[in-house]
């Protein structure tokens, strides 16, 4: 990285070694006092470059602005021919500006150089910064970044576009009461007022002070509220935004104006950064995670102009890089399911998330999670399955070869393990029923029964063979899910119907239904064409597939999720997940499952809706989603 010691900084490429002043040889002479000039200027030492010069104060007038002009620039000089002719002199030099998150700026220059009393002094003229600077001028860089690359959707078309936004702010000098304006900007965007009073009592004097960035539309369902009120502002602006705020939020990020994180993570093989404040970046998701792919490369032009700020001067442009586009990221999302999705989450006022997921490649088809949700939690949630998980118990039960769909079981009320007592939902009892039923019914009692019987690492097996616990290698972080191979007694027992220490993702849990509908489970895939997230998962075999797959269409037909049962030839699983100390426990309520042949194709998906009690819910949104297609 390189070492900046004020604020230009600069490096110095000498062909020759250093010469002293007295050589005895007048080129000799007139090199080690270029060679003292710009080596000065090279550590940041303004006034021992001036110094050097014919007039140290314009010389040191001359560097400051050159280091205002170029801010953080890094500068190295390769000194080249020497000619020496009556008491005047030239050095020829060439200049190398690394300049600050743009591509670098090479051009010759001269120094003039005049023999004084004692030693050789380099004319302190505007030439000493470039050939084309003059009197009363001075340089001006414009730094552009290149139109963002876009994220686009299965079939190629851009997801994000340039989208009018309204910056709902406080202009200070305008305000008569902040703590009613607070109070009634606050009613309108949700903003607490006491943020809204400290963030303007703490901008400096004449600041614009954001409160909150709309899309127009937004802002005019708002505006009657909030345009009359004396001190609000509202600038426009245009922004790189998804279709809808919560459009595959938790996969593909947003855009936005640069954090010094962002900018941080850009830096180059040299430390320096790719990127600068201002600058409109990716913050999250796949925007962050292929920031390079999809910013380009910044370019810029340099002019020489007038000093005279009162001046209209155009300058003449002495210098120009052209930025570099970007190439654009696919992703496997499909607008019409993630629509459908959108609107099926945009029902419930608990938070909600659904994951769909084309069975077979594996491939995210869309990610939702509804205004109340934390949306990373559809990706990297992690949450109890309850009985979703007994679809992963079922695969370990068959692969046994012992039980079967047609095997009677008993389905009692309660059960008793280890002196804890597991009991169905309302201690239903069913006596003793072919184990389709006990799938379909989702009797508890019948599966801690039947898997304690397993080998203690059975049922952490059978999750693997889906892609359970791996270790996901994604642009966009998957919780893979996690499954103990040692537990024994009660948690073996609570483990058995998604309870205990199992944990899951809707993302997961979405994986899990995809590789049971197509036969062959696959590693996730966020990114078209991009490096595989992982080995594809094993499966459980063929024979255990055809026998678990009636067992969920059972529980559309005659089960607990017979609300779908018009929904076309969909298979799935429902869940009730208990969490927390609250007596009775809270719960969260899921559905995973898939739907062959439908508008789409086949889809596999999993339903999350965090503390909705009853799988029931869950079943709604899944009801809602399928009959959006």
């Amino acid at each position: 990285m390189r070492e900046r010691t004020g604020p230009l900084a600069t490096a110095l490429l000498l062909t020759l070694p250093l010469l002293g002043a007295c050589s005895g040889s007048s080129e000799d002479d007139v090199r080690a006092a270029a060679e003292t000039f710009l080596d000065a200027w090279a550590g940041g030492d303004t006034a021992a470059a001036a110094a050097a010069t014919t007039d140290p104060d314009a010389a040191t007038e001359l560097l400051e602005r050159t280091a205002t002009d170029l801010p953080d620039a890094v500068l190295t000089a390769e000194l080249g021919t020497v000619t020496v002719d009556d008491g005047t002199a030239t050095v020829d030099w060439t200049a190398t500006w690394n300049l600050a998150a743009a591509p670098e700026w090479t051009y010759d220059a001269t120094l003039l150089l005049e023999e004084g009393e004692d030693d050789w002094q380099v004319v302190a003229d505007p030439t000493v910064v470039h050939p084309e600077l003059g009197p009363g001028q001075h340089l001006e860089l414009t730094r552009t970044l290149p139109d963002r690359a876009p994220i686009t959707d299965a079939a190629g078309a851009p997801l994000f576009t340039p989208t009018e936004v309204v910056d709902v702010g406080v202009d200070p000098a305008q305000v008569t009461d902040l703590p009613s304006l607070a109070a009634d900007l606050s009613a309108a965007t949700g903003i607490a007022a006491e943020e809204i009073v400290a963030d303007v009592q703490a901008a400096p004097e004449g600041q614009f002070v954001p409160v909150i960035t709309l899309r127009r539309p937004d802002f005019e369902a708002i505006r009657a509220q909030v345009f009359d009120l004396p001190g609000a502002v509202f600038p426009t602006d245009t922004r790189l935004l998804a279709p809808t705020a919560r459009f595959a939020a938790a996969l593909l990020g947003r855009v936005g104006a640069a954090t010094e994180e962002v900018i941080e993570e850009s830096q180059d093989e040299d430390g320096a950064p790719r990127y600068a404040a201002g600058d409109q970046l990716g913050l999250s998701g796949l925007q962050r995670a292929f920031q390079e792919q999809l910013a380009g490369t910044p370019g810029f032009t340099v002019s020489v102009v007038s000093t005279d700020e009162g001046t209209a001067d155009e300058g003449l442009q002495i210098a120009a890089v052209e930025p570099r586009p970007g190439t654009p990221v696919q992703t496997p999302l499909v607008p019409a399911l993630q629509n459908a999705a959108d609107a099926a989450v945009a029902g419930q006022q608990l938070p909600t998330h659904l994951v769909v997921v084309r069975p077979g490649t594996g491939e995210i088809l869309a990610v939702s999670s509804n205004e109340a949700a934390d949306p990373s939690n559809a990706l990297s949630g992690r949450f109890p399955p309850g009985s979703s998980f007994k679809a992963i118990t079922a695969t370990a039960l068959l692969s046994t070869g012992t039980l079967g769909p047609d095997t009677s079981v008993p389905c009692p009320g309660t059960t008793t393990v280890e002196g804890r007592e597991f009991e169905n939902q309302d201690q239903f009892d069913l006596g003793t029923v072919p184990f389709t039923e006990s799938f379909a019914q989702s009797c508890n009692t019948t599966f801690i029964q039947q898997a304690l019987q397993l080998p203690d690492g059975a049922l952490a097996e059978a999750a693997s063979s889906y892609g359970v616990g791996a270790e996901w290698d994604l642009p966009v972080g998957i919780f893979s899910g996690s499954v103990p191979s040692d537990s024994t007694g009660t948690t073996k027992a609570a483990n058995a119907i998604g309870q205990g220490e199992v944990l899951m993702s809707p993302a997961q849990l979405a994986l899990v239904a995809a590789g049971i509908a197509g036969g062959t489970p696959a590693a996730p895939v966020e990114v078209v064409g991009g490096e595989a997230a992982g080995p594809a998962p094993a499966g459980p075999g063929q024979a255990v597939l055809d026998a678990l797959r009636p067992l969920m269409r059972q529980v559309v037909l005659s089960g607990t999720a017979t609300a779908l049962a018009d929904r076309g030839d969909v298979y799935g699983k429902t869940g009730t997940a208990e969490y927390g100390s609250n007596t009775p426990p809270d719960a969260h309520g899921w559905f995973m499952g898939y739907q062959l042949g439908g508008p789409q194709g086949d889809v596999a998906f999993a339903v999350l809706v965090e503390g909705g009690q009853s799988s029931s819910v869950a079943v709604g949104v899944t009801d809602a989603f399928l009959g959006s297609l």
